[in-house]
């Protein structure tokens, strides 16, 4: 059982705000966490990894990592960490980053199979493809087998089809080594995916708990669907009105009456319904 329970004063866009976290997570659990940029979750994997000093206590299993001003340093920790960013050692081959970590060559050999990199593993991470660099990084941060995997949005620069292939690589790695993994993610098929457990922040606080459907799954009364998307344009045709709403990478144009387009500003985030009972999917 991982225990949190963790404040931090945060200076964001908005100015102060108290990161205030206490939630316990079961072991072997996927947690995903969610919500808006500048929410503190990025902050609240790097004070699990030791990188940010918090007030508060966190435990795992029956060993204490933070308890008030005591910190148990990074290194002692048994985490992965996967950036957004790679992180690789430019002048060292994709084998020796791993062997960097940790000396299990028998180890490293392993986690290069899973991940298709074995025939790369004496390349240098220049010449790699974006998804083979991350590939590279998620199998570093298993060297040490760790007790909890921390991942800050790593596949958010990837391709929709490469990160489809991580993405089924993350889960196989988290149930071969049976661990704690805790992952930023803003994509809700990604989330879907993987998460048993998605934690919504919201300017420091949690907000949301549950399943990724009970998080995700937006509907009431007679709704059958419900997006939510970023409101880009809106343009007026005849007597009607009509908003451009980017919807993941779909762009979906939705009619509207005047009352409806006055109340709207650019930019925004909307919600986009349908009352439709039988659609299609093509």
């Amino acid at each position: 059982m991982l225990k949190i329970k963790t404040i931090k004063t945060l200076h964001g866009s908005n100015g102060e705000m108290q990161l205030n976290i206490d939630i316990d997570i079961k072991e072997g659990d996927f947690i995903v966490l969610a919500g808006e940029s500048g929410s503190g979750k990025t902050t609240l994997l790097r004070i699990l990894a030791g990188l940010e000093e918090a007030e508060g206590r966190i435990s795992v299993a029956n060993e204490i990592w933070l308890d008030g001003d005591k910190s148990l340093k990074p290194q002692k920790r048994r985490i992965g960490f996967v950036f957004q960013d790679y992180a690789l050692f430019a002048n060292m081959s994709v084998e020796e980053n791993l062997l960097f970590v940790s000396r299990d060559r028998e180890l490293a050999d392993k986690l290069l199979e899973i991940t298709g990199l074995s025939n790369l593993k004496k390349r240098l991470p220049s010449t790699l493809s974006g998804g083979q660099k991350q590939r590279v990084s998620l199998c570093r941060a298993m060297m040490n087998r760790p007790k909890l995997l921390l991942m800050d949005e790593p596949l958010s620069a990837l391709d929709p089809v490469m990160r489809t292939k991580l993405q089924n690589e993350i889960l196989l790695l988290h149930r071969e080594f049976g661990m704690t993994t805790i992952m930023v993610s803003h994509d809700p098929s990604e989330i879907y995916r993987l998460a048993n457990r998605v934690v919504v922040l919201e300017l420091g606080m949690v907000v949301r708990d549950g399943t990724p459907k009970e998080v995700l799954l937006k509907t009431s009364g007679s709704q059958k669907f419900s997006f939510e998307g970023e409101l880009l344009d809106i343009i007026e045709v005849d007597v009607i009105f009509v908003a451009i709403v980017a919807i993941g990478q779909q762009l979906v144009e939705v009619v509207l009456t005047r009352g409806e387009a006055e109340g709207l500003v650019i930019g925004q985030r909307v919600t986009v319904s349908t009352k439709a009972f039988g659609p299609n999917i093509i």
